[in-house]
């Protein structure tokens, strides 16, 4: 396994960048057996997971990265846990939302693709 915490900047990176233009596209970064725990709510496959992200209340969204953490998840695959603290910028409201995800990347054909998901707002 390269640089776990290079590979899980640029997941990161390409995942927020793809959800903020076209959360559709993010499609390809998930399976049948992927999982989505968003808030509370779970979803799994990667059809039922776009379909909730593309029904989000809102239209506009910008993710900024407060904190990114990395390690690997498996002594015996090149699997990743990802979690990532940071900010929603929602539609035209001034006020940022702040937001927990944690990923979990599995290693497929020389990439990776999410297993796991879990995404919680972060109140208070």
């Amino acid at each position: 396994m390269g640089d776990i915490n290079a590979i899980a900047k640029q997941f990161t990176e390409f995942y927020y960048s793809t959800f903020d233009s076209d959360r559709s596209s993010l499609a390809a970064l998930y399976r049948d057996h992927s999982m989505l725990t968003f808030e509370a709510e779970q979803f799994q496959g990667a059809s039922g997971i776009i379909e909730k992200l593309k029904n989000l209340p809102f239209q506009k969204v910008q993710h900024k990265i407060v904190t990114l953490d990395a390690q690997p998840s498996s002594p015996t695959t090149a699997s990743l846990m990802v979690l990532v603290t940071g900010q929603l910028m929602v539609d035209d409201s001034p006020h940022p939302m702040n937001y927990s995800q944690t990923f979990q990347l599995l290693p497929e054909g020389g990439s990776y693709y999410v297993f796991n998901d879990i995404f919680r707002l972060v109140y208070g």
